[in-house]
């Protein structure tokens, strides 16, 4: 859910740059502000039903939702026309998507136990 907020939050910029240039941008910036929101939406529902059968922590359900909040924000500050703060809040949505996104992927650490590989020079290697 949240590799699909990224790119949701990725193509708000894009069709932000399409609203300055072509006469239908704005219909474009509008159709990705709310997919955003509904994919916000979403992955609140998500954490919640991941966390009620499981009884585990509710952290990602406050993160979730104050995602949802900020993005609601910025759906109203882009609505008001304030780009002034509507901007920077799309940056700020963006890179807090990344961070959580990073999170995913487990961290590559090689282990004590793990077999170091066979490395031979090519002289060693003939023979």
């Amino acid at each position: 859910m949240i590799v699909l907020q990224t790119l949701a939050l990725f193509a708000a910029p894009i069709t932000a740059g399409l609203l300055l240039t072509t006469p239908h941008g704005h219909t474009l910036h509008s159709m990705s502000s709310y997919t955003v929101f509904v994919v916000a939406v979403v992955h609140v529902v998500a954490a919640v039903l991941a966390w009620r059968p499981g009884g585990g922590s509710p952290k990602p359900i406050m993160h979730a939702t104050g995602f949802l909040l900020i993005v609601s924000a910025q759906v109203a500050l882009g609505l008001a026309g304030a780009t002034a703060v509507h901007v920077p809040l799309g940056v700020l949505l963006f890179g807090v998507s990344l961070v959580q996104a990073s999170r995913l992927w487990p961290r590559r650490e090689q282990s004590a136990a793990a077999p170091a590989a066979d490395v031979r020079t090519p002289a060693a290697s003939r023979g």
